[in-house]
């Protein structure tokens, strides 16, 4: 049955959302897959040696980022976090200078390769190369909130396939153990690099599993905006009322290959990738809000135009920044000697 215009209304508002923040939300996906474009080109035009995409999660990423509070809480992001953590504060000249490995780069000064975000004002833990790591992080995090009685929630974030990883199961284990403030989000994709789901998840559910860790487990629409948001606030909630961790199953699509070396061609029917489209939760964002009358063409074409400008400076700049110091190489690798 189609959404009526009244019952949308409702639903928004009923989570607490006004016009102007649907909005904004929207503008945030419109961003973040702006600025993920914006990397591909520059990729191949040979100034970004690496890319990770996020298109297709951006809907799952801004909707569970959008409940947690910047500069309060805390985020533990993954390699395709970049709606999740611009939501949380970054900028798209932050994520950018991160690609292209700047020496004042927010996330690690150059240091880490592209994808791995972080940045201390921001309130969001460096992602490591081992898939998973940032999840204990996260738990660790959420556990020193406790012990200093600070009012302060995580939110981390990783793909199905990192869900069967052992540091997954220690760090829910432990949060459940705990009732820490902890939000678990896994963003299935259906895809763990080349090896589809059903060769990768027992039962096909990540979400079924939290019961064995004693939280609630919950399975959305990733690319619903507004289910993503209500699951959030939700859990929010929850962890802020000591009542303990939920773990998010968000189902979203993947509308690129892995990673820029990685040509999906070669493992998923034509078919199935054309059909993606059907779920890219921006235009679907898009039409919700047109339904309601808080989207029009004037505003889209404003919104564009903001986004394509905001992202050309944003370019500019981070190419302009200086490149890492060769003396500095060893910094943060080897200890200062002391005597």
């Amino acid at each position: 049955m189609a959404t009526t215009k009244a019952a949308a209304t409702t639903r928004h508002r009923e989570l607490g959302l006004s016009d102007d923040e649907v909005l904004a939300m929207y503008r945030a996906m419109l961003l973040a897959r702006a600025v993920d474009e914006r990397m591909w080109l520059m990729q191949r035009a040979g100034k970004i040696a690496f890319i990770i995409s996020g298109q297709g999660h951006e809907g799952a990423q801004v909707g569970t980022s959008w409940a947690m509070r910047r500069g309060q809480d805390w985020m533990a992001p993954f390699y395709r976090s970049i709606a999740a953590t611009m939501t949380f504060g970054m900028s798209a000249e932050d994520i950018i200078t991160a690609h292209l490995a700047k020496g004042d780069d927010v996330s690690s000064g150059g240091r880490q390769m592209p994808g791995h975000y972080g940045g201390a004002p921001y309130n969001i833990v460096s992602v490591s190369s081992p898939v998973g790591t940032q999840v204990l992080h996260a738990v660790g995090i959420a556990m020193a909130a406790w012990v200093r009685g600070d009012d302060v929630v995580a939110i981390t974030f990783y793909g199905e396939g990192t869900s069967n990883q052992g540091e997954i199961h220690e760090a829910m284990n432990f949060a459940g153990v705990h009732k820490l403030p902890v939000i678990f989000v896994c963003e299935n994709n259906g895809y763990a690099i080349s090896v589809p789901l059903a060769k990768q998840v027992g039962g096909l559910s990540v979400a079924a599993r939290a019961v064995g860790y004693g939280m609630p487990g919950v399975t959305v629409d990733g690319s619903d905006v507004l289910a993503c948001f209500g699951a959030a606030r939700e859990a929010h909630a929850r962890a802020r009322a000591g009542e303990g961790p939920t773990l998010i199953e968000a189902k979203v699509v993947r509308l690129t290959s892995h990673s820029s070396d990685d040509d999906q061609r070669r493992y998923r029917d034509p078919s199935e990738v054309e059909g993606l489209k059907e779920h890219d939760p921006l235009p679907r964002f898009a039409d919700q809000l047109r339904q309601l009358g808080i989207l029009t063409d004037p505003i889209e074409e404003r919104l564009r135009a903001e986004v394509k400008a905001e992202v050309n400076e944003a370019s500019r700049r981070a190419e302009a920044r200086p490149d890492p110091e060769p003396e500095t190489a060893a910094g943060g690798v080897y200890a200062a000697e002391t005597r």
